[in-house]
């Protein structure tokens, strides 16, 4: 692996580690470490571990994050079709463990993609307040989608913007602002090779000029009193302190803050930046200090006083012939859900975030708020990620089956399965599938079979 690193790279990190550079390249001939992060708006770490048939060791600083071995294939189990932990990079778990955000919250993921630091946002929120979740690129925003869903986050909107055209419609409106850059990626040569190979030396000095843009947007999208972190997975001094010290410079009103330590943080460098010995409050994840990839990251506070920003929602209604339709099936539901904030659009139900969102009109989103379902003729068939914000309890007939039942596997490939009699709350109709108590999707009960209605984007190929 030393010998695929580009040689420009290692000339620099040698001068910036000095004595430490043999303890860092030695780093590299360690095996990547394989991570797992429970999500805690399904399933509580403890509840998990109660469930969970990995060989799992705690990550010392993420309270709900695991390494787990190679060997385990988490993505292959039925729990994670269930949402019940999205797998990262050990390190890369850390912005969003140590970023204070709280249920009732607005938030926003500026650079969300594929969507690591928003479901973890998102499951800190619990349900309440507002989380966009932004990326540039469409393809990515599509991923980054799919996980939320996944992850059972109903306060969502997804946005594909650019940062500047996102700041147009979001003035001081967000209380945290969470900015995980793209970058060089130099500390994720380990874990992902092919990074290195596209690396050239002036790479860094291009991401600097981009997160310097990305920095001035999302200061004048947090509210006075909001808190922005910062994050990059580089090593790179110019994208990390000299782009914090730029900002500090560029905006008096922002202010460095602590960040909840941990034994294997490094302190950031005033000299790697512009000499402003704030700078040390940043944190530096190195390789040959603890078990992670490279990180770095910068907690900061916009000054001024904290105002909360009214909850209102106009949905568009639906009429009434629809509205019976909902009815009909959500008798069934014991979720909690404000009319007021039910939307019908070309047939397809929502349930809006607590936010006027009829103020975004032209701005390109892939969600705004949770996909119910769509209204056919005469009946209502809920969505995919409607099951996944459930949970087992919250709707009137269900089939759950555990996750050692070959018949799990069969409905995540979206085979018709056979039921035994009493194995449904109902004997027909509608039945959330759960494995292990967790919802997976829906199916319709006639007779003993279940006709499959998880959706062909999801399922497995083998």
């Amino acid at each position: 692996m030393i010998q695929q690193l580009p040689e420009e790279f290692l000339s620099r990190m040698k001068d910036m580690l000095q004595e430490e550079y043999p303890a860092f390249m030695e780093s590299y001939q360690n095996p990547r470490h394989f991570g797992l992060r429970v999500n805690t708006k399904k399933i509580s770490v403890e509840d998990f571990l109660k469930i969970s048939p990995f060989h799992l060791t705690p990550v010392p600083w993420i309270r709900n994050g695991f390494y787990y071995a190679e060997e385990d294939r988490p993505s292959r189990h039925p729990h994670y079709a269930a949402g019940l932990y999205y797998l990262q990079e050990p390190s890369a778990m850390t912005p969003a463990d140590r970023f204070p955000v709280n249920p009732g919250e607005f938030v926003l993921d500026l650079c969300a993609a594929p969507g690591g630091k928003a479901t973890e946002l998102g499951a800190k929120l619990q349900g309440e307040g507002l989380l966009v979740a932004n990326d540039l690129s469409a393809s990515r925003a599509r991923a980054l989608l799919r996980n939320l869903e996944l992850c059972g986050i109903p306060n969502t909107i997804v946005t594909n913007e650019t940062p500047a055209r996102l700041s147009q419609y979001f003035p001081e409106f967000f209380h945290k602002i969470l900015v995980d850059a793209p970058c060089s990626g130099e500390g994720m040569f380990r874990k992902d090779p092919e990074v290195a190979k596209t690396w050239d030396p002036s790479r860094p000095a291009a991401f600097a000029r981009t997160q310097r843009e990305i920095l001035s947007c999302a200061v004048s999208m947090l509210k006075p009193g909001g808190k922005l972190l910062y994050s990059t997975c580089t090593f790179s001094p110019e994208e990390n302190e000299e782009v914090i010290g730029w900002l500090l410079a560029q905006f008096p009103q922002m202010r460095l803050l602590p960040i909840a330590p941990y034994e294997g943080f490094s302190k950031g460098i005033p000299a790697w930046g512009n000499g402003d010995p704030r700078l040390e409050t940043c944190v530096r994840i190195f390789p040959h200090h603890m078990d992670g990839e490279g990180h770095f990251l910068a907690f900061l506070e916009k000054s001024g006083d904290l105002v909360s920003s009214p909850s209102l929602c106009r949905a568009a209604k639906p009429d009434r012939a629809q509205q019976k339709l909902l009815e009909e099936f959500f008798q069934d539901v014991a979720m909690s859900l404000a009319a007021e904030r039910i939307e019908v659009r070309n047939q397809n139900v929502y349930y809006l975030p607590q936010t006027d969102t009829h103020a975004l009109k032209g701005l390109h989103f892939l969600r705004n708020g949770l996909f119910l379902g769509e209204l056919k003729k005469n009946r209502f068939e809920p969505s995919q990620p409607f099951a996944l914000a459930l949970s087992m309890d919250q709707y009137a007939s269900v089939l759950n089956l555990s996750s050692s039942d070959e018949r799990v596997s069969r409905y995540l490939r979206g085979e018709t399965i056979l039921t035994e009699p009493g194995e449904c709350t109902r004997a027909k109709g509608w039945q959330l599938v759960c494995t292990d108590g967790y919802p997976l999707g829906w199916g319709k009960l006639v007779g003993q079979t279940l006709k499959n209605k998880y959706p062909a984007g999801w399922r497995k190929n083998s």
